[in-house]
């Protein structure tokens, strides 16, 4: 079965200088997972939530904690940051262009490839969708749920 087959031909996509909140609100209101990220005819980059998500993510210091000299310094003015500057930074967030966070290695299929080749991509490198490219063009999207469907009607 070729990825022609399996593919959806309506791709959602987003500009590598939408802001991360659209985004966020693109992939919440078309009820999807990740999408392109295309500049003019051209497929730059992937963004996914798990993206989105990880801007929110805070390091792990261990079970010990020891301040750095900086860190004592910072302790007392952490303290004095309020809700609002809370929030002021992480309207900061949503106002980032995609492009800072998206992925820029892009993997891809043709319409001609078959849904093997699509799925040996996606495990080899741990993704769940490609685009699927026609002489340069975002013509589709494959998504391993595609896949999926496309076994269950052989």
């Amino acid at each position: 079965m070729k990825i022609k087959d399996v593919m959806n031909t309506d791709v959602i996509y987003c500009s590598p200088d939408d802001e991360v909140s659209k985004v966020a609100r693109m992939l919440k209101d078309n009820d999807i997972s990740g999408m392109p990220v295309v500049d003019g005819d051209k497929v730059v980059g992937m963004i996914s939530e798990l993206d989105l998500l990880k801007l929110l993510e805070i390091p792990e210091h261990g079970d010990l904690w020891l301040p750095s000299p900086f860190e004592v310094i910072e302790v007392p003015i952490r303290e004095l940051i309020s809700w609002e500057e809370t929030k002021r930074m992480l309207s900061d967030v949503g106002a980032m262009p995609v492009r800072k966070i998206m992925k820029k290695d892009v993997y891809y299929v043709s319409p001609e490839n078959s849904i093997e080749d699509a799925s040996t991509l996606m495990i080899r490198h741990k993704i769940t969708r490609l685009p699927v490219l026609e002489n340069g063009k975002l013509v589709g999207i494959v998504t391993r749920g595609d896949i999926i469907r496309g076994l269950g009607s052989l």
